[in-house]
């Protein structure tokens, strides 16, 4: 097969383009610590009564005046199912599921997790307006999909 000089120029061009776009994304991502999302953290799913943090759902409020609200997602549902932190204040949530697929999703803001039975997901957000913010799961679990929600009381 015969590849005239043109062709010769473009597909070169192609592949030098190509490998330094790759480079680039590759040391960029290197350089500012891009990990994986999730799944870093693993749990037995059929122990999480006796597994730390998760034997303990619910809001603890750390010496710094941060948050961790620990939650777990379950057959249309949320444990706990009232969480309520200060405006302002840095909220840590990790979130894991005891049977199927879910998602963590906050309406209006930029948290929104996949659950995966067995991982332990990891997501910071601040809260600077009060209000009642709403959480729903965006991935089909099963009959009662659509009535699992809660809400995040957001006080003064």
């Amino acid at each position: 097969m015969h590849l005239h000089k043109y062709e010769k120029i473009w597909l070169t061009f192609g592949f030098a383009a190509l490998i330094i776009f790759l480079s680039v994304v590759g040391v960029s991502a290197f350089h500012q610590g891009h990990t994986p999302s999730g799944g870093l953290q693993k749990v037995d799913p059929e122990n999480l009564e006796a597994t730390p943090p998760f034997d303990d759902p619910g809001v603890h409020e750390k010496e710094d005046g941060s948050y961790e609200v620990v939650v777990i997602a379950e057959a249309f549902g949320y444990t706990p199912s009232e969480i309520q932190v200060q405006a302002g204040a840095e909220v840590t949530f990790k979130v894991t599921s005891k049977d199927v697929t879910h998602s963590f999703s906050i309406v209006d803001t930029n948290v929104n997790m996949m659950v995966v039975p067995g991982q332990v997901n990891e997501k910071t957000h601040t809260f600077e307006e009060p209000g009642t913010y709403l959480i729903v799961c965006n991935e089909y679990c099963g009959g009662g999909h659509h009535f699992m929600s809660t809400e995040i009381e957001v006080v003064e």
